[in-house]
Protein backbone atom coordinates (compact mmCIF):
# COMPACT_ATOMS: atom_id res chain seq x y z
CA UNK A 1 0.00 0.00 0.00
CA UNK A 2 1.52 3.31 -0.63
CA UNK A 3 0.53 6.94 0.70
CA UNK A 4 1.16 10.31 -1.04
CA UNK A 5 2.00 13.14 1.90
CA UNK A 6 3.13 16.37 0.64
CA UNK A 7 5.18 15.29 -2.27
CA UNK A 8 6.56 12.17 -0.34
CA UNK A 9 5.38 8.47 -1.46
CA UNK A 10 6.10 5.72 1.41
CA UNK A 11 5.42 1.82 0.48
CA UNK A 12 5.07 -0.53 3.05
CA UNK A 13 5.23 -4.16 3.35
CA UNK A 14 4.85 -6.92 5.65
CA UNK A 15 7.53 -8.09 8.13
CA UNK A 16 9.78 -11.20 7.62
CA UNK A 17 8.60 -14.64 8.51
CA UNK A 18 8.39 -15.74 12.09
CA UNK A 19 11.12 -18.09 13.10
CA UNK A 20 10.22 -18.31 16.60
CA UNK A 21 9.70 -21.36 17.09
CA UNK A 22 12.86 -22.35 15.33
CA UNK A 23 15.15 -20.24 17.97
CA UNK A 24 13.39 -22.08 20.75
CA UNK A 25 13.98 -25.77 19.27
CA UNK A 26 17.71 -24.18 18.24
CA UNK A 27 18.73 -22.88 21.51
CA UNK A 28 17.29 -25.79 23.68
CA UNK A 29 18.89 -28.48 21.43
CA UNK A 30 22.01 -26.30 21.80
CA UNK A 31 22.32 -25.92 25.31
CA UNK A 32 22.00 -29.74 26.73
CA UNK A 33 24.48 -30.60 23.67
CA UNK A 34 27.12 -27.97 25.34
CA UNK A 35 26.61 -29.29 28.63
CA UNK A 36 26.93 -32.80 27.46
CA UNK A 37 30.09 -31.99 25.07
CA UNK A 38 31.90 -30.10 27.59
CA UNK A 39 31.45 -32.63 29.92
CA UNK A 40 33.00 -35.14 28.05
CA UNK A 41 35.96 -33.09 26.75
CA UNK A 42 36.92 -32.05 30.46
CA UNK A 43 36.67 -36.20 30.82
CA UNK A 44 38.62 -37.15 27.44
CA UNK A 45 40.76 -33.86 28.06
CA UNK A 46 40.36 -33.06 24.75
CA UNK A 47 40.71 -29.39 23.29
CA UNK A 48 38.86 -30.25 20.38
CA UNK A 49 35.31 -30.94 22.69
CA UNK A 50 35.84 -27.99 24.58
CA UNK A 51 36.54 -25.60 21.74
CA UNK A 52 33.50 -26.57 20.11
CA UNK A 53 31.47 -26.74 23.48
CA UNK A 54 32.41 -23.30 23.96
CA UNK A 55 31.87 -22.49 20.14
CA UNK A 56 28.47 -23.80 20.67
CA UNK A 57 27.86 -22.06 23.49
CA UNK A 58 28.77 -18.93 22.00
CA UNK A 59 26.11 -20.00 19.16
CA UNK A 60 23.94 -20.28 21.65
CA UNK A 61 23.95 -16.35 23.01
CA UNK A 62 24.30 -15.45 18.95
CA UNK A 63 20.93 -17.68 18.61
CA UNK A 64 19.42 -15.94 21.24
CA UNK A 65 20.25 -12.53 20.11
CA UNK A 66 18.66 -13.20 16.76
CA UNK A 67 16.25 -14.29 18.34
CA UNK A 68 15.63 -10.76 20.24
CA UNK A 69 16.44 -8.58 17.67
CA UNK A 70 13.49 -11.12 14.94
CA UNK A 71 11.08 -9.81 17.93
CA UNK A 72 12.30 -6.22 18.39
CA UNK A 73 12.15 -5.55 14.89
CA UNK A 74 8.17 -6.17 14.99
CA UNK A 75 7.41 -3.35 16.89
CA UNK A 76 5.56 -0.57 15.68
CA UNK A 77 7.05 2.88 15.44
CA UNK A 78 6.64 5.47 18.20
CA UNK A 79 7.45 8.78 18.86
CA UNK A 80 10.90 8.58 19.46
CA UNK A 81 11.85 5.72 17.39
CA UNK A 82 10.03 6.30 14.29
CA UNK A 83 11.53 3.16 12.14
CA UNK A 84 10.52 0.79 15.16
CA UNK A 85 13.23 -1.25 16.29
CA UNK A 86 13.51 -3.20 12.59
CA UNK A 87 17.83 -1.92 12.91
CA UNK A 88 17.92 -4.43 15.90
CA UNK A 89 18.22 -7.53 13.41
CA UNK A 90 21.76 -5.41 11.95
CA UNK A 91 23.21 -4.91 15.30
CA UNK A 92 21.95 -8.81 16.19
CA UNK A 93 23.68 -9.82 13.12
CA UNK A 94 26.85 -7.79 13.38
CA UNK A 95 27.07 -9.15 17.05
CA UNK A 96 27.11 -12.59 15.89
CA UNK A 97 29.64 -11.85 13.58
CA UNK A 98 31.98 -10.77 16.53
CA UNK A 99 30.72 -13.43 18.61
CA UNK A 100 32.00 -15.84 15.89
CA UNK A 101 36.04 -14.24 15.51
CA UNK A 102 36.04 -13.66 19.75
CA UNK A 103 35.20 -17.44 19.76
CA UNK A 104 37.61 -18.64 17.23
CA UNK A 105 40.26 -16.67 18.42
CA UNK A 106 40.57 -17.95 21.63
CA UNK A 107 40.38 -21.68 20.06
CA UNK A 108 43.05 -20.79 17.89
CA UNK A 109 45.31 -19.34 20.64
CA UNK A 110 44.41 -22.74 23.38
CA UNK A 111 45.67 -25.12 20.14
CA UNK A 112 48.65 -23.31 19.57
CA UNK A 113 49.69 -23.65 23.08
CA UNK A 114 48.32 -27.24 22.89
CA UNK A 115 50.69 -27.91 19.99
CA UNK A 116 53.57 -27.50 22.12
CA UNK A 117 52.55 -28.74 25.50
CA UNK A 118 50.23 -32.04 24.22
CA UNK A 119 47.68 -33.16 26.39
CA UNK A 120 46.17 -36.82 26.64
CA UNK A 121 43.46 -37.29 24.49
CA UNK A 122 40.28 -40.14 24.58
CA UNK A 123 40.16 -40.58 20.86
CA UNK A 124 36.94 -42.92 21.21
CA UNK A 125 35.00 -40.48 23.54
CA UNK A 126 35.81 -37.42 20.99
CA UNK A 127 34.16 -39.06 18.11
CA UNK A 128 31.10 -40.67 19.79
CA UNK A 129 30.00 -37.24 21.21
CA UNK A 130 30.65 -35.17 18.32
CA UNK A 131 28.77 -37.32 15.99
CA UNK A 132 25.74 -36.06 18.07
CA UNK A 133 26.72 -32.60 17.45
CA UNK A 134 26.78 -33.40 13.61
CA UNK A 135 23.20 -34.34 13.82
CA UNK A 136 21.87 -31.67 16.75
CA UNK A 137 23.92 -28.60 14.43
CA UNK A 138 22.31 -29.87 11.12
CA UNK A 139 19.19 -30.05 12.60
CA UNK A 140 19.37 -26.70 13.70
CA UNK A 141 20.61 -25.51 10.66
CA UNK A 142 17.81 -26.88 8.79
CA UNK A 143 15.55 -25.08 10.96
CA UNK A 144 16.59 -21.78 9.37
CA UNK A 145 17.11 -22.90 5.98
CA UNK A 146 14.18 -21.40 4.08
CA UNK A 147 14.91 -17.74 5.72
CA UNK A 148 18.41 -17.74 4.83
CA UNK A 149 18.45 -15.86 1.51
CA UNK A 150 16.27 -13.09 2.19
CA UNK A 151 17.38 -11.83 6.15
CA UNK A 152 20.65 -11.43 7.03
CA UNK A 153 19.78 -12.03 10.46
CA UNK A 154 18.29 -15.72 9.88
CA UNK A 155 21.26 -16.12 7.69
CA UNK A 156 23.25 -15.57 10.56
CA UNK A 157 21.90 -18.14 12.59
CA UNK A 158 22.18 -20.55 9.93
CA UNK A 159 25.61 -19.77 9.23
CA UNK A 160 26.45 -20.77 12.74
CA UNK A 161 25.30 -24.14 12.85
CA UNK A 162 25.86 -25.08 9.53
CA UNK A 163 29.59 -24.22 9.98
CA UNK A 164 29.16 -26.06 13.76
CA UNK A 165 28.04 -29.17 11.52
CA UNK A 166 31.01 -29.07 9.66
CA UNK A 167 33.45 -28.16 12.91
CA UNK A 168 32.18 -31.11 14.70
CA UNK A 169 32.73 -33.41 11.59
CA UNK A 170 36.34 -32.31 11.83
CA UNK A 171 36.16 -33.29 15.64
CA UNK A 172 35.14 -36.64 14.70
CA UNK A 173 37.85 -37.18 11.95
CA UNK A 174 40.39 -35.70 14.93
CA UNK A 175 39.05 -38.17 17.74
CA UNK A 176 39.17 -41.57 14.71
CA UNK A 177 42.26 -40.57 13.75
CA UNK A 178 44.09 -40.15 17.61
CA UNK A 179 42.27 -43.45 18.48
CA UNK A 180 44.19 -45.28 15.33
CA UNK A 181 47.13 -43.72 15.86
CA UNK A 182 47.52 -42.05 19.21
CA UNK A 183 49.22 -38.53 18.12
CA UNK A 184 47.13 -36.30 20.77
CA UNK A 185 48.96 -33.23 18.56
CA UNK A 186 46.18 -34.12 15.68
CA UNK A 187 42.97 -32.66 18.14
CA UNK A 188 44.96 -29.33 18.51
CA UNK A 189 45.78 -29.20 14.69
CA UNK A 190 42.23 -30.05 13.72
CA UNK A 191 41.14 -27.04 16.18
CA UNK A 192 43.17 -24.66 14.20
CA UNK A 193 41.59 -26.07 10.96
CA UNK A 194 38.66 -25.16 13.07
CA UNK A 195 39.29 -21.76 13.54
CA UNK A 196 39.97 -21.38 10.05
CA UNK A 197 36.92 -22.76 8.50
CA UNK A 198 34.82 -20.15 11.04
CA UNK A 199 36.81 -17.09 10.03
CA UNK A 200 36.00 -18.37 6.23
CA UNK A 201 32.72 -18.87 6.62
CA UNK A 202 31.96 -15.57 8.86
CA UNK A 203 33.91 -12.97 7.14
CA UNK A 204 31.38 -12.30 4.33
CA UNK A 205 28.85 -12.12 7.13
CA UNK A 206 31.08 -9.85 9.05
CA UNK A 207 31.57 -7.81 5.91
CA UNK A 208 27.32 -7.41 4.85
CA UNK A 209 26.36 -6.59 8.75
CA UNK A 210 28.89 -4.03 9.01
CA UNK A 211 27.87 -2.57 5.98
CA UNK A 212 24.35 -2.45 7.00
CA UNK A 213 25.37 -1.16 10.53
CA UNK A 214 27.16 1.97 8.15
CA UNK A 215 23.79 2.05 6.02
CA UNK A 216 25.33 1.13 3.01
CA UNK A 217 23.42 -0.08 0.12
CA UNK A 218 22.68 -3.54 0.83
CA UNK A 219 24.28 -6.09 -1.06
CA UNK A 220 21.83 -7.13 -4.18
CA UNK A 221 20.41 -3.74 -4.73
CA UNK A 222 22.23 -2.28 -8.15
CA UNK A 223 22.35 1.61 -6.96
CA UNK A 224 23.45 2.85 -10.51
CA UNK A 225 20.38 0.98 -11.76
CA UNK A 226 17.94 2.43 -9.37
CA UNK A 227 19.08 5.87 -10.44
CA UNK A 228 19.10 5.03 -14.13
CA UNK A 229 15.37 4.15 -13.80
CA UNK A 230 14.26 6.90 -11.35
CA UNK A 231 15.80 9.70 -14.33
CA UNK A 232 14.11 7.64 -17.19
CA UNK A 233 10.32 8.12 -15.30
CA UNK A 234 8.29 10.17 -17.15
CA UNK A 235 8.58 14.15 -16.76
CA UNK A 236 11.80 14.04 -14.57
CA UNK A 237 14.53 16.14 -15.45
CA UNK A 238 16.45 15.75 -12.83
CA UNK A 239 17.46 13.67 -9.64
CA UNK A 240 19.52 14.17 -5.89
CA UNK A 241 19.77 13.86 -2.77
CA UNK A 242 19.45 9.75 -3.71
CA UNK A 243 20.13 7.51 -0.53
CA UNK A 244 19.41 3.64 -0.17
CA UNK A 245 19.92 1.60 2.76
CA UNK A 246 19.20 -1.02 4.74
CA UNK A 247 16.08 -0.71 7.30
CA UNK A 248 16.93 -3.79 8.89
CA UNK A 249 18.41 -7.19 7.75
CA UNK A 250 14.80 -7.72 5.18
CA UNK A 251 14.04 -4.46 4.79
CA UNK A 252 15.44 -1.52 2.19
CA UNK A 253 14.22 2.26 2.08
CA UNK A 254 15.32 4.78 -0.30
CA UNK A 255 14.73 8.69 -0.10
CA UNK A 256 15.48 10.75 -2.93
CA UNK A 257 14.15 14.63 -4.91
CA UNK A 258 12.77 14.02 -8.21
CA UNK A 259 12.66 17.37 -10.47
CA UNK A 260 9.73 17.25 -12.39
CA UNK A 261 8.93 20.91 -14.01
CA UNK A 262 5.58 19.86 -15.38
CA UNK A 263 4.15 19.88 -12.00
CA UNK A 264 3.37 17.36 -9.23
CA UNK A 265 2.77 13.75 -10.76
CA UNK A 266 -0.18 12.76 -8.47
CA UNK A 267 -0.47 10.32 -5.72
CA UNK A 268 -1.75 7.54 -8.45
CA UNK A 269 1.93 8.30 -10.13
CA UNK A 270 3.65 8.39 -6.85
CA UNK A 271 1.89 4.97 -5.86
CA UNK A 272 3.27 3.92 -9.24
CA UNK A 273 7.04 4.70 -8.81
CA UNK A 274 7.19 3.32 -5.00
CA UNK A 275 5.52 -0.14 -6.43
CA UNK A 276 7.92 -0.13 -9.34
CA UNK A 277 10.86 0.65 -6.88
CA UNK A 278 9.92 -2.64 -4.91
CA UNK A 279 8.86 -4.86 -7.56
CA UNK A 280 11.79 -4.37 -9.53
CA UNK A 281 14.77 -3.83 -6.84
CA UNK A 282 13.20 -5.02 -3.62
CA UNK A 283 12.88 -1.28 -2.12
CA UNK A 284 9.91 -1.54 0.11
CA UNK A 285 10.09 1.55 1.66
CA UNK A 286 10.38 5.10 -1.14
CA UNK A 287 10.14 8.66 0.24
CA UNK A 288 9.93 10.64 -2.45
CA UNK A 289 10.01 14.56 -2.72
CA UNK A 290 8.84 15.98 -5.80
CA UNK A 291 10.56 20.02 -6.72
CA UNK A 292 8.89 21.30 -9.72
CA UNK A 293 11.81 23.99 -10.44
CA UNK A 294 9.62 27.01 -10.81
CA UNK A 295 12.52 28.97 -9.28
CA UNK A 296 15.83 29.60 -9.43
CA UNK A 297 16.62 28.96 -5.91
CA UNK A 298 18.28 25.42 -6.09
CA UNK A 299 18.04 22.74 -3.79
CA UNK A 300 20.63 22.71 -0.97
CA UNK A 301 21.11 18.84 -1.54
CA UNK A 302 21.50 19.17 -5.03
CA UNK A 303 25.17 18.69 -5.13
CA UNK A 304 26.54 15.12 -4.85
CA UNK A 305 28.90 15.34 -1.90
CA UNK A 306 25.86 16.83 0.11
CA UNK A 307 24.17 14.63 2.70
Amino acid sequence: MSHDHHGHSHSHVQGAPDFGRAFAIGIGLNLAYVAVEAGYGVAAGSLALLADAGHNLGDVLGLALSWGAAMLGRRGPSARFTYGLRSSTILAALANAVILLVVTGGIAWEAIWRLWHPVTVTGGTVALVATAGIVINGVTALLFARGRGSDLNIRSAFLHMAVDALVTAGVVVAGLAILLTGLSWLDPAVSLIVSVVIVYGAWDLVKQALSLALDAVPQGVDAGAVRMHLLALQGVAGLHDLHIWGMSTTETALTCHLVMPGGHPGDEALSHIADELEHRFGIQHATIQIEIGDSDAVCALTPEHVV
